[in-house]
């Protein structure tokens, strides 16, 4: 009987090592543990994504998307949001700007949204990652950014360009980023090379 009533602790005892686990678990760690899908799912792009193609195309709606071969930066993170989420931005941005239009920025003279390239544009994705609450601060810290964090900068002069921070780094403990800067997609230490216009953490969780 003793061992009938030891093995009735059994589950308790796992599922309360268990919770000790997580509640141990540094914040760093749990923060980022999400954000690994999407580190996963934009590095599957790699050798897969071979061309910068910033050519106007008609999509299908929802999920529609560009051959796979080729992509603009804000593609790569288009991709991974789907695929690690099931979360597609054209809609959801499409949606947003359709009821709130003037909410967004006027820099291309349109009148109405247009679901085949709204949400392919940095500026639209900057905003309609900070209308989510996305947004967080700023820094040079390298230990701030988390993996699966989208960060968006200026080539100069003017190019708006948007990355997801990587789980690997550099020797120097800067994390690398995935995007497509010209070459298709690319894991490449770049994280500060460009002036930070943003920085995202995306939070479905």
């Amino acid at each position: 009987m003793k061992g009938v009533a030891l093995l009735g602790w059994v589950p308790w005892l796992v599922l309360h090592m268990a919770y000790l686990m997580i509640i141990l678990l540094p914040a760093d760690d749990a923060q980022a543990a999400p954000g690994i899908d999407l580190v996963r799912s934009a590095r599957g792009q790699i050798g897969r994504t071979v061309h910068y193609d910033p050519g106007y195309r008609a999509l299908a709606y929802p999920n529609g998307d560009v051959p796979i071969d080729r992509s603009v930066c804000t593609d790569v993170v288009i991709r991974a949001m789907r695929a690690a989420f099931g979360f597609d931005l054209q809609q959801h941005v499409h949606e947003d700007m359709r009821d709130h239009f003037q909410a967004y920025p006027q820099h291309w003279g349109l009148k109405r949204p247009d679901r085949n390239i709204d949400h392919r544009r940095v500026p639209n994705l900057m905003t309609f990652f900070k209308r989510q609450g996305w947004l967080i601060r700023n820094t040079e810290r390298p230990s701030d950014y988390l993996p699966g964090d989208i960060v968006t900068c200026t080539i100069p002069p003017h190019l708006p360009h948007i990355m997801i921070v990587s789980d690997r780094k550099s020797t120097d403990g800067t994390p690398y980023v995935i995007h497509n800067i010209g070459a298709g997609t690319q894991e490449e230490d770049r994280l500060f090379e460009f002036a930070i216009t943003g920085h995202y953490r995306v939070k479905f969780w």
